[in-house]
């Protein structure tokens, strides 16, 4: 990405911001590369971690992203513990991820805050067997990054 693109991504970035409280970008699936998205915003506006997800398709990423905004906002999130209602699909948890595990993922959250402080959650789902990756039947291509 050249700089004229990067100015003008990062000005679509601070608009959804300022528009809807936050931007989710998404990083499409390559050969031998896992597809992600991650959300910018939310910890400076609505008082909880911005969430990463790895390995969904950009529409339900958006969908998880958006869901988890308007249930936990300004709320405690439960860790580790399996959440069944947050899309109809399938149950997920939350678990931390140090911001330094994200460096090389999230760099609209490492320029959008730049000194500030901001967390980040991993939404973590199950395959299509419905084992999570703490499971040993577990199967499917999801970066785990937090605890």
């Amino acid at each position: 990405m050249n700089k004229k693109q990067k100015e003008k991504y990062f000005k679509v970035v601070y608009e959804n911001i300022e528009k809807y409280g936050f931007h989710t970008t998404y990083v499409i699936e390559e050969i031998g590369f896992t597809p992600f998205g991650y959300s910018t915003g939310i910890y400076k506006n609505f008082g909880i971690p911005e969430l990463f997800i790895s390995g969904l398709p950009n529409e339900l990423t958006n969908t998880l992203v958006n869901n988890y905004v308007d249930r936990f906002k300004f709320k405690e999130i439960p860790l580790n513990k399996k959440i069944n209602d947050l899309i109809d699909r399938f149950p997920v948890y939350f678990n931390e991820v140090k911001n330094e595990l994200l460096t090389e993922y999230t760099l609209s959250s490492f320029k959008f805050y730049e000194k500030s402080e901001f967390k980040y959650l991993q939404l973590i789902f199950p395959d299509l067997n419905g084992f999570f990756p703490n499971e040993v039947e577990y199967e499917y291509d999801q970066k785990i990054l937090g605890e």
